[in-house]
Order: structure tokens, then sequence, then C-alpha cells
């Protein structure tokens, strides 16, 4: 009996926990220079099926923002959503070196209690550099919900920590 109710305990657990992954190409990891500015876009808001999430957009541009504030000298972001052209020359009016483009590419805000459907969101993180507009490094962030998320947990809920953990590596 004791062995099952450990079972089931570790069950639950695991049932609770968030999971993260991050896809990179095979490149190595370009180191970023702290004393350079950058600036970060906003991505269009995220949707599922005929289902906009408003607001999602400038959620992730604020989560990539803190993620860099802790590393770069100065950070600048957008206010709305603007093509790669715009935000490029947005980045170079302000002095940036980097332009960080997040892109919403799965946003799924569920009723995980009662549906066991996981909350999903899935982001690409493109650095360019705004002298030459090439891509330095481009990556996948993915995160989905555990399945007991007692009503609190949203798609945003699942990017600080992996975001954090990806722009930390550009740095160190």
């Amino acid at each position: 009996m004791r062995l099952v109710s450990i079972v089931l305990f570790v069950a639950l657990l695991s049932a609770c926990a968030d999971t993260h992954q991050l896809l990179r190409t095979g490149r190595e990891i370009p180191k970023l220079e702290k004393s350079k500015t950058v600036f970060v876009s906003v991505p269009k808001d995220g949707r599922y099926g005929q289902t906009v999430y408003s607001g999602s957009g400038p959620n992730t541009t604020q989560i990539v923002l803190m993620a860099f504030s802790q590393y770069a000298k100065r950070v600048e972001f957008g206010h709305d959503y603007q093509t790669f052209e715009e935000a490029l020359n947005a980045a170079r009016k302000h002095g940036a070196t980097y332009l960080v483009v997040p892109t919403i590419l799965e946003w799924e805000d569920r009723a995980t209690e009662w549906s066991g459907i996981p909350d999903k969101a899935s982001i690409r993180i493109s650095i360019i550099d705004t002298g030459n507009a090439e891509t330095i490094d481009s990556v996948i962030i993915k995160g989905k919900s555990g399945l007991a998320t007692f009503g609190g947990d949203h798609p945003q809920d699942l990017l600080p920590k992996p975001v954090g953990e990806y722009v930390k590596s550009l740095f160190e």
C-alpha cells in the first residue's frame, strides 16, 4: 500500500510540472556583447484556430525584454507590431546593434484543470545584426503546462524560464 501511495504521489507531482524545450540549429552559440544596445520587436498576437489571444504579442515582448535587460547595457523595444523592415529601421534609429525578433508559433490557453488539455506556447527568437541584417542566431522555445495547473497558468507563464536560460547562454 505504501508503494502505491508513493507512485501516486510522484505521478501527481509530474502532472503538475511544466516542460520546456529549446530547439537550436546545429551551430555554435554566439556570444553577444553586453555593452551593445538590443532592440526587441513585438510579434503578432498568438492564435489557435479562430481564437486570437489579444495581448500575447506584447506579453511575449516583455518576457524577452526582461531576459535581455539582465545582461545588455541598454534594451529598447517596440510598442506595437512592426514588419521586419520596420523593426530593423526602428532598431537602427535607437542605435541598437542587435534586433531581437520574437515570433509566436503556437499559443493555446486551455482550461487544463477540467479539460485535461495543457496550455502550450512556442516562440521563435531570431537575433539579427542591424548592421548587415544577417541572422546571428535563431532558436525555437516550446513550453507545455502540466495537467494539474490549479487554474492559474497561462501560456506566457511557460516562457520566462527557458527564455531566460537561452539569453543567459548568449552572454556568458
